[in-house]
């Protein structure tokens, strides 16, 4: 199954299929943000070249900064897949409030469990897309991107409650998402806690704490954690220097960078790409 919606004018893509393993294209596009649920048995994702398995039931959302190649396939998935052209998550944020929650760029994978209402809710979208598929007017268009919107508002709900977001909570979780959404834009300039609370109208005190009420890391972990990623990628998947990546990422000078990147890895910026190496030889 595969069925795609492309406006050709504007580059927008819309694209819902099970044959994900069969599309190395659409693998290599980097433009793409992805949901992949897994509907029956499990599956095998490789992303960021770490092997990571799911089960049925599980929804995995992947911006299209993370690298993705699918592993052993044991069961059925679904996959839907659409570009900043056809659905914009940073402009559109205050109508699904997704940024920074659904998709952010750190290495972490974000996954949540599918319950039984939600998933008649998604199969229900599914009939709603195919039937608009077969429309051609001028208004397909907008109709395909409310589709997609009520899938992208179902999947927030879900990992809203993955974190155990109550009503009367909303306001905090709100500036937690809005601070990874913070880092994820500007994390190559700005590296320093106050940054980012005055950014939110907060004192770090004060997002300290939010951030502890849901278990997450400190906010300069969180800083540091997205500028190595970052790191991570371009060592593994270019060949640009580390001089050059340090320049990227907003470092003085490639000394500096070097501190950086050992003492949150262990590992040089040489050391990782050489280990690097060796893990792409042994998997070809």
């Amino acid at each position: 199954m595969k069925y795609v919606y492309e406006n050709p004018k504007v580059k927008s893509k819309l694209i819902l299929c099970d044959t994900l393993e069969e599309e190395a294209e659409l693998l290599r596009d980097k433009t793409l943000y992805k949901f992949i649920w897994v509907t029956e048995g499990e599956m095998e994702l490789i992303i960021n070249h770490e092997h990571l398995t799911f089960h049925a039931g599980e929804i995995v959302s992947l911006s299209y900064l993370h690298h993705l190649r699918l592993g052993e396939i044991n069961g059925s998935y679904r996959a839907m897949l659409f570009n900043n052209r056809f659905y914009h998550i940073i402009d559109h944020d205050s109508e699904v409030f997704c940024n920074g929650l659904l998709f952010n760029g750190s290495l972490n994978v974000i996954s949540f469990r599918v319950t039984e209402e939600e998933s008649s809710k998604l199969d229900r979208l599914k009939g709603v897309f195919l039937e608009e598929l077969a429309v051609r007017d001028s208004m397909q268009d907008e109709m395909l991107r409310l589709i997609l919107k009520r899938t992208i508002i179902i999947c927030c709900r879900l990992a809203r409650s993955k974190h155990g977001v109550l009503p009367q909570r909303c306001a905090r979780f709100e500036i937690m998402r809005k601070f990874h959404a913070l880092v994820d834009e500007h994390f190559r300039e700005k590296k320093q806690v106050q940054d980012y609370a005055d950014m939110l109208y907060k004192s770090p005190k004060t997002l300290a704490n939010i951030l502890s009420y849901y278990h997450q890391p400190s906010a300069i972990k969180v800083i540091h954690n997205r500028i190595v990623a970052e790191a991570e990628r371009l060592l593994y998947y270019t060949s640009k220097t580390s001089k050059e990546i340090g320049y990227m990422l907003g470092f003085e000078d490639h000394a500096m960078f070097s501190r950086f990147f050992k003492t949150m890895t262990d590992m040089s910026p040489t050391e990782y790409r050489q280990q690097s190496r060796i893990l792409k030889r042994e998997r070809a």
